[in-house]
């Protein structure tokens, strides 16, 4: 094929990949208005499973039909399918019926994404196939910033053409799955090669393949909410088991004809390839699920905002994928990228695990450019190494299998790494809230009358704070009161006893007469109580750090040296309280791990605990995501990589196909020369003619 032919089908193959890429970005950034619009933003997770599992299932299921019926029709049909679950997407009126929809997007989704590393190892040698490498990539760069940009758009849109504006993320899909299948119709056009053979469908294991996946991907996913030893969970387990050893057993009896051919595992390199797949998939996945999140909940950036500020691992990404294609171009050498590569990503996890709610945006930006860079090196190697160790005639099934276990490997790590984060984060807050400078600092500015009235803080108060500042404020009054009520109680007696004395002494003078003696008693009580009132009650508000409002003590919490003395006193009883987690914040916290939308806006002062829990429990998964790629850099060091193809699946396949032509033409001569009507097909007994 010629240089404009080739060309010519990436742009077709790059419209299909586009049109997956995007939606994915689109929708990510979109789902929160999804959900509130719909009523069901705590049902946001079946969305998500339901298109993760039928696009993880229906990957090796176009691998290898793709290998019996073409790539082509495959391709096209992937298209289709893609875009009627989109436009079917765009009909929800619930989060169920909108998850049921994504689950028919994800079958169309599942070929998008395999079928062209397939169709590139098809048309090119694997040294050629390296040059192209950057128009792949800018798929992925352009979707990464006009997805945040789009999602964020219709998302902010009420209506649009008299369509809520969400919905137009699913119908955006249509007018571009519209150019793509006219791309794919004008431009992707391969040739076939060597005899027809004979078809037979794993349908058996492609049921095995589902009874193990869906019930395992469910659990994976669901297990946070279903308790992990549940009922519901254990069913998951014993199914996906049982699915698994049918799988094993119809793949081997279905020998070369199986979804996923078992003999593929015979190799090293494939076996080792399908291992680092699973791994890398893993810290892929962990990267791009957490760090978005981070950067909207620590750094307060908006989704559209977040999506733009990860192109430093999307920069990455393309100059370490376009560098290290050029070096095996020209050298054909590329088992140093697996060890470099997760080299790369490990060294930026391990940036990451130092990352603190202080440090500014690009501090963080470094760790996301050096994961990119270690990502770059290694998905386009890892395919490369899948492909070099099978047959030409298994080159769509590898592909896909390679494709299919990085998504295990990525739906595994969304899964553990979600756990990670959401099973830790309350434990994690409430740690971060009983450190006294956290606490006293917070606790300050929620007991502030300004600040905790202003209407950005509303929401943080409600949810997290009025919980622990109006007990305050209660107890301390209640205290003051009945202060007030002794201060008074104790003036009066000590007046009345006073101005009693002299009366008496007075009548015992006879000055006054001893009928008219409790009269002035009480008209003196009377006079001199309010002024003995106020000044016993002004010593008692400067002994309780308290003003005097209406002759009663209470506490003046816009007055900074009241505020800050009740503060001190009631701040080490509550971290006593929250050390032994029997205080009303652990709840608080709790709570709030489903919903951070209180935190935009809100006092810095007022969200640094939760901010700083979250912090470490994203600090905890980024461990855990370098101890992965550790695991796998060390695998890496020991891969041996097979040397690259000198030709194109194709190009094997039209030689294969020539050398028969010529077997036969040689064959036949033979024949004609030994006086044989026809060339020899099997064993013919060699006679005399009469």
């Amino acid at each position: 094929m010629s240089h404009r032919q080739i060309l010519l089908v990436i742009y077709g193959l790059m419209a299909g990949m586009f049109l997956s890429a995007l939606d994915q970005t689109v929708v990510g950034t979109a789902i929160r208005t999804i959900g509130d619009d719909l009523h069901g933003l705590n049902q946001q997770a079946w969305v998500t499973t339901a298109y993760l599992i039928t696009s993880t299932i229906a990957t090796p299921i176009y691998g290898k039909l793709s290998d019996l019926f073409g790539r082509r029709p495959l391709y096209i049909f992937a298209i289709t399918v893609f875009v009627l679950g989109s436009v079917l997407s765009s009909f929800s009126t619930s989060m169920l019926m909108l998850a049921a929809f994504r689950a028919v997007q994800g079958i169309g989704a599942g070929g998008l994404m395999s079928l062209p590393l397939a169709i590139m190892g098809d048309m090119l040698a694997p040294r050629e196939r390296a040059k192209y490498q950057g128009y792949f990539l800018a798929v992925f760069g352009v979707s990464s910033v006009l997805g945040p940009l789009v999602g964020g758009l219709f998302a902010g849109a009420s209506q649009i053409l008299f369509i809520s504006g969400w919905r137009w993320v699913f119908l955006i899909n249509v007018p571009i799955g519209l150019i793509a299948l006219g791309m794919v119709f004008a431009f992707l056009h391969l040739p076939r090669f060597g005899a027809a053979r004979r078809v037979r469908i794993d349908w058996w294991g492609a049921t095995a393949v589902v009874m193990t996946l869906v019930p395992l991907l469910l659990v994976a996913e669901q297990g946070r909410e279903w308790g992990w030893a549940s009922v519901g969970s254990i069913a998951c387990y014993v199914t996906g088991a049982v699915g698994l050893v049918a799988f094993l057993v119809i793949e081997t009896l279905m020998k070369d004809d199986a979804i996923i051919p078992l003999k593929l595992f015979r190799s090293r390199v494939f076996s080792t390839a399908t291992v680092l797949g699973v791994l890398v998939g893993f810290g892929m996945f962990g990267a791009m699920l957490t760090i978005p999140l981070y950067m909207q909940i620590v750094e307060g950036l908006t989704p559209t905002e977040s999506g733009f500020a990860t192109l430093p691992m999307i920069l990455g990404l393309m100059i370490s994928s376009i560098t290290s294609g050029q070096i095996v171009s020209r050298t054909g050498r590329y088992r140093i990228f697996p060890v470099t590569g997760t080299a790369f990503t490990a060294l930026g996890f391990l940036w990451l695990t130092t990352m603190t709610v202080d440090k500014p945006l690009w501090y963080m930006m470094i760790g996301m450019f050096l994961i990119g860079l270690g990502l770059g090196q290694l998905m386009q190697t890892l395919t490369l190494a899948s492909q070099n160790s099978v047959d030409v005639r298994d080159m769509g099934v590898a592909t896909s299998a390679s494709t299919f276990f990085r998504q295990i490997g990525g739906t595994l790590g969304t899964a553990i790494l979600l756990s990670v984060l959401f099973s830790t984060m309350p434990a994690n807050i409430l740690s971060a809230t009983a450190d006294t400078a956290n606490l006293t600092s917070a606790l300050d500015a929620a007991l502030t009358p300004s600040v905790a009235t202003a209407p950005a803080n509303k929401p943080i108060m409600d949810q997290l704070w009025n919980k622990i500042a109006d007990p305050i404020r209660t107890n301390v009054q209640k205290g003051l009161d009945t202060a007030t009520t002794q201060v008074t109680s104790g003036v009066r007696s000590a007046v009345t006893k006073q101005v009693t004395a002299a009366v008496d002494a007075q009548v015992q003078a006879g000055a006054i007469p001893a009928s008219a003696a409790q009269g002035v008693i009480d008209q003196q009580v009377s006079a001199a109580l309010p002024g003995a009132t106020d000044k016993a009650l002004a010593t008692t508000a400067t002994k309780a750090h308290a003003s005097v409002v209406n002759g009663k003590l209470t506490v003046d919490w816009s007055n900074a040296s009241e505020r800050h003395y009740y503060v001190d006193k009631v701040v080490p009883a509550l971290v006593k309280q929250m050390n032994k987690a029997g205080s009303t914040t652990s709840k608080a916290s709790t709570s709030t791990t489903s919903d951070t939308s209180f935190l935009n806006g809100a006092d810095k002062r007022l969200s640094r605990p939760f901010l700083v829990g979250f912090n470490t429990s994203a600090v905890q998964i980024y461990w855990v995501g370098l101890i992965v790629l550790l695991i796998a850099f060390v695998i890496a060091l020991f891969f041996k990589v097979p040397p690259l193809r000198q030709r194109s699946a194709l190009q094997e396949q039209a030689d294969n196909a020539d050398a028969e032509d010529t077997l036969g033409v040689a064959a036949g001569s033979a024949a004609a020369e030994a006086g044989a009507l026809e060339a020899p097909t099997g064993s013919v007994p060699v006679g005399s003619r009469s």
